[in-house]
């Protein structure tokens, strides 16, 4: 027998504080970096949704771009073209546009 059996050496004391370190480390990296930036953006983006008015210039998701003619409690209705208004839901707006971009397309 030329190999000689090879025992695990057990861990000298419990769970330190220094072992965890890495793990908190990556936690308030994700918040900083991931998690905050994300819930200001939502928080922007929802109330920008709640001030839409009629006149605004805005975009949607699906990238249709038009005025704003009447709001409603979940929808709007948007003139995409001379006499052409559609129903969108309030959410599907991604951006107010600045005034008179419109005219400029």
């Amino acid at each position: 027998m030329f190999i000689s059996n090879a025992y695990a050496a057990a861990p000298a004391g419990g769970t330190d504080l220094l072992s965890l370190a890495p793990m908190l480390i990556i936690f308030v990296l994700f918040y900083f970096m991931l998690i905050r930036p994300q819930m200001k953006q939502a928080k922007e983006h929802k109330t920008m949704v709640a001030a839409l008015k009629v006149g605004d210039e805005v975009a949607t998701t699906g990238g249709v771009i038009g005025k704003v003619t009447k709001v409603s409690d979940n929808f709007i209705a948007i003139e995409i073209a001379a006499n052409t208004v559609i129903n969108v839901q309030r959410h599907a707006v991604q951006t107010l546009l600045p005034p008179g971009t419109l005219k400029s397309a």
